[in-house]
């Protein structure tokens, strides 16, 4: 028969052995909390619940976090489209009306000024330094509960989000810190206390897959958005489709990807049109860059190729051409 020693059993030497393995767990633990209560501690009174009201009189919620001393909010998109009036409330229950300063579906970002006084506000970091498996804190307010705190670590980095523009957001951290409807816009939080993200989106049925917008994208679009109320991207009148390209096509022209994008359509007033682009034609460069996919032609078209000629390689039948393209600015939505 097996004996088990109980703990009054045990001989001074194991009894020393438990004792110690104990008091590291604690001291573990008692780490993770310090670490957990003190981002939540310098970020947590920033933190905001927004009550949106629309043109039709419907509310909805969602999270913001005040990011400067003067006022200004960062939270998503989709929290405040076809708001009518926001109302922000910090979690000392202090409220203030919220107008929209500028919106981004496109990286499902907008930004708010509040009303009144701006009693706290958090810092804004960057995700360069982040790690996968490092501590992450999320804050916001889920179902209406106020100020609700999730802890977990950062599961994968350099994702990739469809946002309900149907563009890419890039550089997006997926977190297993739990979110639920309602902290959409909240911070993501690191030890430190700097905001390295804006929770935007959860898989509905899985559990522990979350996805914030990194604090690298969030800091470019938010400078645009309070400078312009928006941010400017370009476009070169064509509407494309993602196409296999033969393997011996791509040997015999030095191809770095076996796909491109053929051109279905050409708007009449376009870029591509005007420098002799076709329908028909293949993408599989642009301004030396190789296109691989419709989404990797999109992350090009940014606001520093506004007028600027490009290169745009294609292949025609047989033909590798070459034209000089010049983007022209996206009407915003």
């Amino acid at each position: 028969m097996t004996h088990i020693n109980t703990l009054d059993e045990l001989s001074p030497v194991q009894d020393a052995a438990a004792l110690s393995s104990t008091s590291n767990d604690a001291a573990a633990f008692d780490a993770y909390s310090r670490a957990v209560i003190g981002a939540v501690d310098k970020v947590g009174p920033a933190v905001l619940h927004l009550a949106v009201e629309n043109e039709k009189g419907r509310g909805g919620s969602g999270s913001g976090v005040v990011f400067t001393p003067d006022g200004y909010v960062l939270t998503n998109s989709h929290v405040i489209s076809g708001a009518k009036r926001i109302t922000a409330t910090f979690p000392d229950g202090r409220s203030s009306a919220a107008t929209i300063v500028g919106d981004d579906p496109d990286t499902d970002l907008a930004v708010l000024r509040l009303d009144g006084d701006t009693p706290v506000w958090a810092r804004l970091g960057s995700g360069r330094g982040l790690r996968v498996g490092q501590l992450v804190v999320a804050i916001g307010n889920p179902f209406g509960f106020q100020c609700t705190v999730t802890a977990g670590v950062v599961s994968a980095l350099g994702r990739s989000l469809r946002s309900r523009s149907g563009r890419l957001i890039d550089s997006v951290i997926q977190t297993d810190a739990a979110l639920n409807p309602g902290n959409s816009g909240g911070p993501l939080v690191n030890s430190a206390g700097q905001i390295v993200g804006i929770n935007t989106a959860i898989i509905a049925m899985a559990q522990g897959i979350c996805f914030s917008i990194s604090a690298d994208t969030v800091e470019f679009v938010a400078t645009r958005l309070i400078r312009e109320g928006r941010v400017r991207r370009c476009y070169i009148g064509v509407g494309g489709q993602n196409v296999p390209v033969a393997r011996k096509v791509v040997r015999f022209h030095g191809l770095v990807h076996e796909s491109g994008v053929r051109v279905q359509s050409l708007a009449p007033d376009g870029a591509a049109a005007a420098a002799g682009v076709k329908e028909g034609d293949v993408i599989v460069e642009v301004d030396g860059h190789a296109i691989e996919d419709i989404d990797a032609m999109h992350r090009l078209l940014t606001e520093e190729r506004l007028g600027v000629s490009v290169p745009v390689v294609v292949l025609r039948r047989e033909l590798k051409l070459t034209f000089p393209v010049t983007p022209r600015e996206l009407a915003p939505n």
